[in-house]
């Protein structure tokens, strides 16, 4: 009984050393989030989504791979808001070389756990402009650069970082590398890939979460935006939605000058309904849309008001600015590139000239169709007129009569009106 007590115990012991030593070969596991875009609202809901399911399957950390230019305050503040509320350290890593966390990306890269950079990249640059990528002038740019640096301030020293440059990046746009960052405690690390910073961070605790990463060894579950987040992203582009405006515009005009031929139609609705998407997703300025409207009406008009051009001038112009004026962003620039807009206002500007041409061609030009088109007509007798007989004439047979001489077949005579709607009075020509 003893000795089986004995072995009992000894088991006991050996199954309480092995379970841990099999829990701690299980490598920690970290998810890497591929941001290399501007911020907007597909990809801040890319970036939230993978921040949030990172802490539903537990890893030890989340990584965001950050290379932006910048983009919308709103989609920003929605992906600083989640890293905030991570039960899981956030870690934000500017990489590869060559990459940038400008503007937007500087709230992105301050609350993270952990704010490392690659060599050769660079961070700042995150003063606030209006939609026309100009400076906001007087009191209202005083409210939104106050606001903005308050608002980097904070961040920057819940983590211990550098609040006098969130500041100067805001009021002067300052911009660092990755050393100087670094020098002026901007950042926490300097690494040349992932795999190494994960190793150079494991045992930091994280400000102001508390939280002891454990990233050594890590496994790395690489994540990137789908192909369908992609074509929402691409569709939201600015310039695209304007192009895309246009040609609904011209599409169902076209289809309203010439019912029935479908494609013009069907192109049009599909692409102002996909305009219209951008138009929902992106904040918009009524002022722009009200503009492109009025550019539209103006180009339908010239086609029925004989305006020698001017209608077609004011909608091109309406066009142009309407389209610069169409995206309203609290922040950062999103908005359509001068060239695209001339460009596409001058080509909507040529076809509805041209349109305006053709369908004041088609109303001067004498009819043919009905029973007015033979009257003049040449054609030649088939069967002697004496006084009736059948002539050839506009490519189809008619009975004929002649109110003078008989006219023998193969003579050439002239259409000088029509009885009854089916014998023709005709002459010899």
């Amino acid at each position: 009984m003893k000795s089986r007590a004995l072995r009992a115990v000894l088991a006991a012991f050996a199954v309480a050393a092995v379970v841990p030593s099999a829990y701690a070969a299980t490598p920690p596991r970290v998810r890497a989030v591929e941001f290399d875009n501007d911020v907007n609202p597909v990809t801040a809901d890319y970036a939230v989504g993978e921040i949030e399911r990172a802490n539903e399957k537990r890893y030890d950390a989340v990584v965001i791979l950050l290379d932006t230019p910048g983009g919308l305050s709103d989609s920003m503040k929605d992906i600083y808001e989640a890293e905030l509320a991570s039960k899981i350290p956030v870690i934000v890593y500017v990489y590869p070389e060559g990459a940038r966390a400008a503007s937007a990306g500087v709230w992105i890269g301050q609350a993270g756990d952990i704010l490392a950079m690659a060599p050769q990249t660079n961070i700042g640059s995150s003063t606030p402009i209006s939609v026309g990528g100009e400076d906001i002038q007087e009191d209202l740019r005083r409210k939104v650069v106050n606001d903005a640096a308050a608002s980097l301030r904070a961040l920057a020293r819940e983590h211990g970082r550098n609040v006098k440059w969130a500041d100067a990046a805001v009021r002067r746009a300052s911009n660092l590398n990755a050393r100087e960052a670094l020098e002026q405690n901007v950042i926490d690390v300097i690494a040349p890939n992932l795999p190494a910073l994960l190793n150079k961070i494991d045992g930091r605790e994280t400000k102001p979460k508390g939280l002891v990463l454990h990233t050594a060894g890590a496994q790395v579950d690489y994540v990137e935006m789908s192909l369908w987040k992609r074509i929402l992203d691409t569709l939201i582009d600015p310039n695209l939605i304007v192009i895309l405006l246009s040609v609904g515009v011209l599409g169902i005009t076209i289809e309203l000058w010439n019912p029935g031929l479908i494609l013009p139609g069907t192109v049009g609705a599909i692409s102002l309904v996909i305009a219209l998407f951008g138009l929902q997703v992106l904040p918009v300025s009524w002022a722009g849309i009200l503009l492109m409207l009025l550019a539209a009406g103006f180009f339908v008009a010239e086609t029925f008001v004989v305006s020698h051009g001017a209608l077609t001038l004011a909608g091109a112009v309406a066009f142009v600015i309407g389209s610069l004026m169409l995206f309203d962003p609290a922040g950062d620039a999103y908005q359509v590139s001068l060239p695209v807009a001339i460009g596409v206002a001058a080509t909507m500007a040529l076809l509805v000239g041209l349109a305006a041409v053709k369908i004041v061609q088609v109303r001067r030009a004498p009819v043919v169709t009905g029973d007015s088109e033979l009257i003049g007509q040449v054609g030649v007798v088939r069967q002697a007129l004496d006084p009736e007989g059948f002539v050839f004439v506009h490519g189809e047979l008619w009975r004929a009569r002649t109110s003078g001489e008989p006219v023998p077949p193969g003579e050439a005579v002239r259409v000088e009106g029509l009885d009854d709607g089916l014998t023709l009075t005709v002459s010899p020509a």
